[in-house]
């Protein structure tokens, strides 16, 4: 009964969106149904990054805030490649499934996890060799160096099972279950808190382990998210499965893999890898700022949830709707689940430009007002982050993924970083590859909010106009795989 409900008042929006001509309704409800599960995901997985920076601020102070910053930036490498190999899982598998060929949905599934297995053992060596090196560049903090490479060690043992539950997840909901990654979440991210708390703070028989407890509870809480992802899958109880025997790999769909998947991880590497300048940048400023932005991006991760689970239900709805041979209806579902999106997306930034302070304080920020800035900030590209964001998904879901790489490589290191740069004191120089430049103006956090706002409306802009170009109907015709037996 209570769920019943609970289900009427959230269907209630998309109702609400359709009565005032925003949505079809019943393309509305379906892109809603998809990503409600996948929000409260991401939703729950933000909140743990939140509670990590809380719990770690607490005991240890900003140094470790900024180390647990910097660490993680270094986590988003293999995430961002999670990611984009499971984007080529969540499209292959959508549109098997739209054009009802179970089978080879399950192949595409298989050979994600080969690939996966290729790139995160490499991964998890690289960085307990030279995690120390890697934190030390981007800052001479030695205490903020020395707490970055403990974070970073240990998480990273993680990155084989990180990789095989992103891949699950988005199998799952290519087939239109999003639910069962949900509840799995629900069960491993509290278990994830709970277990950083024991460990950061020793509390009871626990060790006090400090930022090494915050990198064990997220390794062992990874471990067991994969776990039960693995069970799901083998059991043959949902809309598709991950058998170990029989055929293993399939040239057809290993290159479709590669070349949906090739591009967002150039995406998701590019951006992660302009964030160390960035981040640089931000150093230099001080260690206040970097602080200040670390809580600030972390309230925008939690609110731009909705984009994300936006996102994946334009890649099912239009994979989907592709491998059944109707590129009209795929098109008007990729356009219905922007026009939730933005409603919802506009909702949330103007909550956030509103109430700024009192979210700041509830962050624990040290700076409040700076904190502030950096979430007004934030809250004002919403709206372009949930376009880019969601019409990236339906590109996904027809397989067009190279329009969204040109973007983020222009909005980051034509837009962002040589505006982000401006930031510098004037005079202050950086050396890359024997040459020194000063680039800085000394226009501090204008430039650095400048270049956060242009780098959104880029990247939204970029793949807005491949959306409404239409172009990638064509690529998705040239694809053999996952087209309608018709």
């Amino acid at each position: 009964m209570v769920t019943s409900r609970l289900r009427a008042l959230l269907f209630g929006f998309p109702a609400a969106l359709a009565r005032l001509g925003i949505v079809d309704r019943e393309k509305g409800e379906e892109a809603f149904d998809l990503a409600v599960p996948v929000m409260v995901t991401g939703g729950m997985r933000t909140m743990l990054r939140i509670a990590d920076f809380f719990m770690v601020s607490l005991a240890l102070g900003p140094e470790a805030v900024a180390a647990l910053e910097l660490g993680f930036q270094y986590f988003f490498i293999p995430f961002g490649l999670s990611l984009a190999l499971s984007s080529g899982t969540i499209s292959l598998v959508s549109r098997f499934h739209g054009a009802g060929l179970p089978a080879r949905a399950n192949l595409a599934i298989k050979q994600s996890v080969w690939l996966a297995l290729a790139m995160a053992i490499p991964i998890t060596v690289a960085t307990w060799r030279w995690a120390p090196a890697m934190i030390d560049l981007l800052t001479d903090d030695p205490r903020t160096v020395e707490l970055g490479a403990v974070y970073l060690k240990i998480v990273m043992l993680s990155v084989t099972f990180r990789f095989f539950s992103m891949i699950g997840a988005r199998a799952l909901a290519g087939a239109g279950d999003t639910r069962t990654p949900m509840y799995i979440r629900a069960i491993t991210l509290p278990t994830n808190i709970t277990l950083n708390a024991l460990l950061i703070f020793g509390l009871g028989p626990f060790p006090q382990m400090g930022i090494a407890g915050a990198a064990w509870g997220t390794a062992i809480a990874n471990t067991l998210a994969a776990t039960i992802f693995g069970a799901v899958l083998y059991s043959g109880q949902y809309p598709v499965r991950l058998g170990l025997g029989g055929r293993q790999w399939d040239p057809d769909i290993g290159r479709e893999l590669v070349r949906v998947g090739l591009p967002l991880a150039g995406t998701r590497l590019s951006r992660t890898f302009g964030r160390f300048p960035f981040l640089f940048v931000l150093g230099v400023l001080g260690t206040e700022i970097l602080a200040a932005y670390a809580i600030g991006r972390r309230v925008m991760l939690l609110a731009l949830m909705p984009a994300w689970g936006y996102s994946t239900a334009a890649s099912t709805l239009v994979g989907q709707r592709i491998g059944a041979g109707d590129l009209e209806t795929a098109d008007d579902y990729g356009w219905q689940t922007l026009r939730i999106a933005l409603a919802t997306q506009l909702l949330i930034g103007g909550f956030l430009f509103v109430f700024a302070t009192p979210i700041a304080e509830l962050f624990g920020a040290e700076n409040v007002a700076l904190t502030v800035e950096f979430v007004r900030i934030f809250g004002l590209g919403v709206a372009a982050f949930s376009v880019a964001r969601t019409l990236r998904g339906g590109l996904r879901g027809a397989g067009d993924t190279r329009w969204p790489f040109y973007g983020g490589l222009f909005g980051t290191y034509l837009v962002r970083l040589p505006i982000a740069a401006l930031a510098l004191p004037a005079g202050f120089a950086v050396s890359a590859f024997g040459v020194a430049v000063a680039p800085g103006l000394g226009l501090g956090l204008t430039a650095v909010f400048a270049a956060i706002l242009a780098d959104m409306y880029t990247r939204a802009g970029v793949n807005g106009l491949r959306y409404v170009s239409d172009a990638w109907k064509e690529v998705a015709s040239r694809s053999d795989v996952g087209a309608s037996a018709d």
